[in-house]
Order: C-alpha cells, then structure tokens, then sequence
C-alpha cells in the first residue's frame, strides 16, 4: 500500500470514526420519546385543597376533563390579574365547551388567601375559575408537584409580596401534563388549540 492509499485510508476512518462520535452524541442529547417523557410526567401529581366555596377538592374530581392551572395570588399586582384576564377571554370564546374543561386558580399565598378572599377576587373573571387553598404544607407541596417556584419578598411597612412561576400548566382528562398553554395570542386561536383536547 503506497504512502498516499494509506493517508486517504486514515483519513477516511477518521472521518467515520467522527461520524459515529456525532452520531452517538445527537443520540443521547436528542433521544424525544426517553428524555421528555420522565419530565412530562413529573409534572402534577394528587393534592386535597379547599375552593372559593369551602368545598375540598382533589386531583380526582378532576379527572375525566382537560384543565388548566394557573399559579398566583389575590394581591398580586399586575401578572395575575392579566393573566386571569386572558384566560376568562379564551373560556369565553369557547362558548358551551368551556363547561367541559376546568380553570384552577392555586394561590402560593395561602396566609392571606382564604376561601372568601379567593371568592371576591374571582368574581370579576370567567366564573369557570375555581380557586384553592390550603394550609401552607399542602400549598408547597402542590406547588412542588408542578415545579413552581415562589418565595414570599418582604416589603416597607411590614407587608410582603410573592414571586412565582407564572406558567399556565394544561392538564389532559387523565391529569397528566400536555404542555405549558399559550394566552399571548388571539383568543380564538388559544380556544380553538383548547378544543383539541375536549
């Protein structure tokens, strides 16, 4: 074999030797079906909170119907309420199927959000919301379920606020987690994306 065959011949195994590293690598990074699915599924999970009404409610009353949970808190200044807003717009432009889907409004302040303070915010939005509570254990613990952060920041005067993740998280009729849902867009396309999973 002359100096030049065996230069081309490792150059070509080098090559394929590459080929197969890039083709092994893009195999362990992309891997759709094995990589998202446990990251899925790890979000939701049971809870047992209280409504706007006092009832308990748990994540099996809301099995047989896709829903949306909205993570926030009645003093909120401008994320919730905007939030909510968009979302009493889509339900609204769902017509009669809004009655087959859900909208959970769970505070991450259940200090101050009671039953009746949750009632009254509710009240000037889509009346589909239902609103939870609970004592501050069984908050964290929903929250941890759905991998929300929040963190009480104090304020002058010996008020204090709380940051939160601000994600609409879309549910299917068995519980599990779809996919974050979009409001920044017409609601006639959001209602229309909704309808999908009715």
């Amino acid at each position: 074999m002359s100096a030049r065959t065996t230069r081309l011949f490792l150059v070509f195994a080098a090559f394929l030797a590459g080929l197969g590293t890039l083709f092994g690598i893009l195999l362990f990074v992309v891997r759709p079906d094995s990589a998202m699915a446990p990251s899925a599924a790890a979000i939701g999970g049971p809870f047992r909170l209280v409504d706007q009404s006092g009832q308990t409610v748990t994540d099996q009353d809301l099995k047989g119907e896709p829903y949306l949970v909205f993570f926030g808190f009645t003093h909120c200044p401008d994320v919730c309420p905007t939030t909510l807003m968009e979302l009493s717009d889509v339900l609204d432009k769902l017509g009669p199927d809004a009655a087959r889907i859900g909208a959970l409004f769970i505070t991450v302040d259940p200090e101050r959000d009671t039953p009746a303070e949750l009632k009254d915010y509710l009240s000037s939005f889509n009346p589909r919301f239902k609103g939870l509570t609970g004592d501050p254990a069984a908050i964290a613990q929903v929250a941890k379920s759905y991998r929300v952060y929040m963190k009480k920041v104090p304020l002058d005067g010996g008020d204090y606020t709380m940051d939160h993740t601000a994600l609409i998280y879309l549910m299917d009729k068995n519980g599990k987690f779809v996919a974050p849902f979009n409001v920044r867009r017409r609601p006639e396309d959001a209602a229309a994306d909704l309808r999908r999973f009715l």
